[in-house]
């Protein structure tokens, strides 16, 4: 048993060294308590040397792992972030704690849970391990932040918390043990006093006349582990550089000579709380082994096949860097096909929690680009007079009877001439999203940070290329559009029928009544307060929207049809629940949407879900609100409001008609080819680019044993990896070699109280009976007592005083059986003899007798 305290210690500093997460509770001690309760003091007589800070307010800031070994020979001190450097000056020690508890912490009292590993080997010390943690404070002081209770409360129940954690709670005798912060903790986590351990401190600063014998003696507030009594130097010695031996032997002589602990001395004093922490831990550990050995094996068998690379790696072997590089390539050439094409029957690997490139790529092609399309700009009032002048100025001094064809060709170019802004952008998106997808596809290769930088700029710079190559084929398209306006168009309306009829229905391409989207959305018009919101399920088809009071489909709220009047706009919004992304339907002819209301009033919770409806509704044939000029000029206005020509007025309609139809056309061949001019100029290419050509252009630009060199965390993270496997598998010889006979020292019963329950009871029964006993009725034939002679008297004595000792000694069995040691009782006082006889009467003076006279002096 003597190798598991050791043993812990090094499975302590290598979860330290690695700074993984080993889901593994080590056991071990927490030192817990008030500030300035001695925990200091007694961590200091543990290693006979002054080596803690010391001083006002919160010294100890971050958590101190001690970990002491006993060795025969030398005493110096060891800390886990200073590798081999030994201090064997202890007043160092304290300096290096300090400057270490700034580094993490600064110089501004702050406190930080990640903890200072010190190790120190003395002859004079027990093998012992013990985290000492910052004092519980109540009120931030200085530049302290005005949560630091809680911080340190926070902090203190990472660690006792833990079943695997045994607590020392230390506490001040001269305050009382009701309001002690250990022990009030300590009751939180473990209220039956399984798992801690009491140390009571500063005995010699008790008021003259009290003592902590109760305490001691486990009487108040029990632990089933119990309380020891230590007393430590006082400020003045500390100061006056007083030495620990003289300390811990005035510590010795102060019990010994104390009436009220002389009994207990032997269980007293900063020597015996070091031999019962090294056996109680000791206990412990052998009580955790078997959860202990079960989380070592879990976490070595996870580790066997990372460390297994490591067995034999040789980082200067020429043919291991090709080896690992030709990996890494084919590695990151099928991860970018999987991100853009997606996982293919590989179920397992397929994310749950976002989405891929691929499909991030998919929404932009059938979302974003035809709402960027149907978002462009158009003012309609300019729109038309412009088309007016136009026609104006294509008669000159005639009247024309007929629409030019020329006009309606000088507004559509015009239009045409604006589509490119929507393509263009969508290249720009997916370059943006091809390029995320490089780098983190490459992610594998940080064991090489110069091989990860070259794959990186090389693809990257492949895909910059490309992408100007897209813009350009974007261009191109939109020169073609520009080149020839084809009016025999199969799906254009034509001169004819764009005079016979009204606007094209912009639902010609859905089919019947189909259902487009489902899903949850806030209804603004049914908030519980002005900006509030209740959500509801809605189902958009073709021509309807509908809602529900949930996803079943049984309780219809309302329905709104579709009509081709109605019209979409997006306002961000923001109110006291936070940012919400609100779009309205509102009907242009200014007629109600929704019940009394203008508008109907939807909202969601982020920009994707935002564009992704206003996308399913452009389907179904709502189309956004054109943005338009709103400061008309007063000579536009009233141009508007009157017409001088008819006729123009109607080739003016005529025009507007056949541009519409005819950049209908135009926007489906976009939306139509911009996605296969990505994927075919730029997605594929550089799946083909990655595929064959990245490997050559690597060995042409690069030296290949330059940037095959592993980063220095990568070497330091495979050695710390070793080290943690190594130190698990010791570990679990050790466990597995441990004899299951090993003596140990069980942990003493729970402690029994009923017995202070049952004492007091028994003296109120028995009181009560006394004072019962004299108003009992006396019967008129009983004779009156007479008065029993001297044998008679000392007979009845005795007997009283043999059922006296018979009581007690039945008492102290009691006790003993219970394993309670009897405190110093009091004899009981035997009542008077002759029972309930009154007290003699005093004689009085016989009758007819005169008091004697007092002489009178004589006379001389």
């Amino acid at each position: 048993m003597e190798q598991m305290i050791p043993l812990i210690n090094k499975l302590q500093d290598a979860f330290q060294q690695t700074g993984q997460s080993l889901d593994i509770d080590l056991p071990q001690i927490a030192v817990v308590g008030s500030q300035s309760a001695g925990k200091s003091s007694v961590l200091e007589n543990f290693v006979g040397k002054d080596f803690l800070p010391r001083g006002s307010g919160i010294v100890t800031r971050r958590p101190l792992v001690l970990q002491l070994v006993n060795t025969p020979h030398g005493e110096w001190a060891e800390f886990l972030h200073a590798k081999g450097k030994r201090f064997t000056d202890f007043s160092e020690v304290r300096k290096e704690i300090e400057a270490e508890t700034d580094r993490q912490t600064g110089s501004n009292r702050g406190i930080s849970p990640i903890p200072i590993n010190l190790r120190v080997f003395s002859p004079n010390v027990l093998n012992l391990t013990l985290v000492d943690l910052p004092g519980m404070t109540r009120v931030a002081v200085g530049d302290q932040p005005v949560d630091i209770e809680n911080q340190i409360r926070d902090m203190l129940l990472q660690f006792i918390a833990r079943d695997s954690c045994l607590i020392l709670a230390v506490s001040p005798a001269n305050t009382d043990l009701a309001n002690s912060d250990a022990m009030k903790m300590a009751k939180e986590v473990d209220p039956q006093g399984l798992r801690t351990i009491g140390v009571i401190t500063k005995l010699d600063l008790m008021d003259q006349g009290t003592d902590a014998r109760d305490i001691l003696e486990n009487k108040l507030l029990p632990l089933r582990r119990g309380y020891i009594g230590v007393v430590n130097r006082s400020q003045k010695d500390i100061e006056g550089n007083k030495d620990i031996k003289a300390a811990m032997t005035a510590e010795r002589r102060f019990f010994m000579s104390h009436s009220s602990y002389r009994h207990m001395a032997d269980k007293m004093g900063t020597p015996y709380l070091q031999q019962v922490l090294n056996q109680q831990l000791t206990n412990h550990i052998r009580e955790t082994l078997p959860t202990l050995r079960n989380a070592l094996a879990k976490q070595l068998a996870g580790m066997e096949k990372e460390v297994a690379k490591f067995k034999h790696y040789t980082p200067n072997d020429p043919s291991r860097k090709t080896k690992s590089m030709l990996q890494l390539i084919n590695q990151f050439c099928n991860s970018f096909q999987e991100v853009i094409e997606g996982s293919g029957t590989s179920g397992s690997s397929v994310s749950t929690d976002k989405l891929t490139v691929g499909a991030k790529i998919n929404r932009l092609f059938h979302e974003r680009l035809p709402l960027h399309i149907a978002e462009r700009k158009i003012d309609e009032k300019h729109l038309r007079k412009e088309i007016k002048i136009v026609i104006q100025n294509i008669r000159g001094v005639r009247s024309g009877l007929f629409t030019p064809d020329l006009a309606f060709e000088r507004i559509v170019k015009e239009q045409i001439e604006q589509l490119f802004r929507a393509p263009a952008n969508l290249v720009e998106q997916c370059c943006t999203e091809i390029i995320g997808a490089v780098r983190s596809c490459s992610e594998p290769m940080n064991t090489f940070p110069l091989l990860r930088e070259e794959v990186d700029r090389i693809v990257c710079e492949h895909i910059r290329e490309r992408e100007n190559q897209c813009k350009e084929h974007v261009r191109n398209l939109i020169d073609f559009e520009l080149a020839y306006v084809n009016t025999n168009h199969e799906d254009f309306i034509g001169f004819t029928q764009a005079a016979a009829s009204a606007v094209p229905s912009k639902k010609q391409n859905t089919a019947g009544n189909n259902v487009i989207r489902r899903g949850w959305l806030g209804l603004q018009n049914q908030g519980v307060m002005r900006g509030g919101s209740k959500e509801f399920w809605f189902v958009l088809t073709a021509e309807t929207l509908s809602w529900y009071k949930d996803d079943e489909e049984k309780d219809k709220k309302y329905m709104v049809q579709l009509a081709d009047n109605l019209k979409l706009r997006s306002i961000e919004s923001h109110n006291m629940f936070g940012a919400k992304f609100t779009f309205s339907l509102f009907n242009t002819e200014n007629r109600n949407v929704y019940k009394d209301h203008k508008t109907l009033d939807l909202s969601v919770h982020n920009s994707e879900d935002l564009e992704s409806w206003k996308a399913s509704f452009l389907r179904a044939g709502v189309y956004p609100e054109y943005q338009t000029d709103k400061d008309d000029s007063q000579e536009e206005q009233q141009e508007q409001r009157t017409s001088a020509d008819p006729q123009l007025e109607r080739q003016v309609e005529t025009i507007r008609n056949l541009v519409e139809s005819y950049m209908l056309i135009v926007t489906t061949t976009l939306k139509d080819m911009t996605p296969k001019m990505i994927m075919g100029v730029m997605i594929n290419h550089t799946k083909l680019f990655i595929a064959e050509e990245l490997l050559a252009m690597i060995y042409a630009q690069c030296d290949i044993n330059m940037i095959m060199e592993e980063s220095d965390s990568e070497a330091q993270r495979r050695d710390d990896m070793i080290r943690m496997y190594n130190s698990l598998k010791e570990g679990l010889k050790v466990i597995g070699d441990i004899n299951v006979s090993t003596v140990a020292t069980s942990a003493p019963p729970p402690v029994d109280n009923s017995w202070i329950s049952e004492s007091s009871a028994a003296k109120t029964s028995s009181a009560s009976m006394s004072k019962s006993a004299p108003m009992q009725p006396q019967t008129k034939s009983k004779p009156p007592p007479t008065r029993p002679s001297p044998a008679g008297a000392a007979s009845s004595m005795m007997g009283r005083a043999q059922n006296t000792l018979n009581t007690m000694n039945q008492i102290n069995s009691g006790m003993n059986q219970l394993g309670i040691k009897p405190s110093h009782v009091a004899p009981m006082i035997p009542s008077r003899p002759g029972g309930n006889r009154p007290p003699p009467v005093v004689p009085k003076r016989p009758a007819g007798s005169k008091p004697p006279s007092i002489p009178s002096r004589p006379n001389f």
